[in-house]
C-alpha cells in the first residue's frame, strides 16, 4: 500500500514524519509512506521550532477558495509525477485539503476517477467557506461555533510554544490538553446528523459526499473535535477513533496499534 501523507501548516514533511513514527511502526515493509513538503513557507506551528529544526510549509497561504483549488491542482499535478498511490494520510490541514478536494469531485467530476482510493484524517476538518461556494447551508452558529475552537486551539498552541520556551513551567505529570474546561463539546456522545455543530447533514444533497473509504482519527480533548467529527460525517463508509489526547497523534502503544489497525482495514479494502 503506497500511502502519500500531508501535513498540518506552519509544520513539515519531515515533522508529519515524526509524529506518525510510532503508528507506522506497527506495520510492515509492503507500506511505504511518500511525504512531502507543501508549496509555501510558513512560521512555524506554535512549539514546533522549538521541537523540530526543519523548515516550515502550509498548503494555502490565505484561506480563500480560490488558493484552496490551487492545491487542489499542486496535489494532483504531484500525484501525476510521482504516484499512484493507494491512499493519502492527512493531518489538520492536510485534512482541509483532501476533504475539500473530494467534496469538489463528487460534486463537480462524479464520473472521474480519484488519484486514490482511501484516505486517513487525524485531526482535521472542512473549511466552511468551502461548503458555502459548494452551495451548502451554514448557519451563522455553526462559524460561531468554528470561531470560538479556533481561537481555544490557538490559546492551547501557544501555551505549548511558552512550554518549550520554558520549560521549568512545565508541571510533572500535566499534559498540554489535560486542561478540559474551555472546550466546547461533549466528547462521551457523538452529535446527531441533524445538528452537527450547527450544520444539519439530513438537509445537505447526497451528489455531495465522500464515497470512498475512509478513517478518522481524532482526540476527545481537542478544541478542534467538532470540525473531525463534521468531516466524519460528510463520508460514507468511514471507520472512526477517539485517542482520547488533543491536537496531535499520541505515541503509546495502544494508539498506536489502533491506527495500525485502521490502515490495514483500508489497504484491505483497496
Amino acid at each position: 500500500m503506497r500511502v502519500l501523507c500531508l501535513h498540518g501548516h506552519g509544520t513539515s514533511a519531515a515533522i508529519f514524519q515524526s509524529q506518525s513514527v510510532a503508528f507506522r511502526s506497527k506495520l510492515d515493509d509492503s507500506y511505504e509512506f511518500d511525504f512531502v513538503d507543501a508549496p509555501f513557507r510558513s512560521a512555524p506551528a506554535p512549539g514546533a521550532d522549538g521541537i523540530w529544526k526543519s523548515g516550515n510549509y502550509t498548503w494555502w497561504p490565505q484561506t480563500t477558495i480560490q488558493a484552496i483549488r490551487a492545491a487542489h491542482l499542486w496535489v494532483e499535478e504531484y500525484i501525476d509525477q510521482h504516484g499512484p498511490y493507494d491512499a493519502v494520510c492527512c493531518f489538520s490541514q492536510g485534512c482541509s485539503l483532501i476533504g475539500s478536494y473530494l467534496l469538489y469531485h463528487a460534486k463537480e467530476s462524479p464520473d472521474t476517477p480519484l488519484p486514490f482510493k482511501a484516505a486517513v484524517f487525524i485531526c482535521g476538518g472542512m473549511p466552511l467557506a468551502v461548503l458555502e461556494d459548494l452551495g451548502l447551508p451554514v448557519p451563522q452558529r455553526a462559524k460561531d461555533l468554528n470561531e470560538r475552537t479556533s481561537k481555544v486551539l490557538q490559546k492551547r498552541t501557544h501555551l505549548l510554544r511558552e512550554l518549550v520556551g520554558d520549560i521549568d513551567k512545565i508541571q510533572p505529570g500535566v499534559g498540554l490538553w489535560d486542561n478540559t474546561s474551555d472546550l466546547l463539546h461533549d466528547p462521551s456522545k457523538l452529535p446527531p446528523a441533524s445538528d452537527t455543530f450547527g450544520l444539519d447533514f439530513t438537509s445537505f444533497p447526497q451528489d455531495v459526499r465522500i464515497r470512498i473509504p475512509t478513517a478518522h482519527i481524532y482526540g476527545s480533548k481537542d478544541p478542534k473535535w467538532p470540525s473531525s467529527i463534521q468531516l466524519a460525517y460528510f463520508c460514507n463508509n468511514r471507520t472512526m477513533f477517539d485517542h482520547g489526547g488533543g491536537h496531535d497523534i499520541p505515541r503509546s502503544t495502544a494508539v498506536s496499534v489502533r491506527i495500525a489497525e485502521m490502515l490495514k482495514q483500508l489497504a484491505n479494502g483497496v
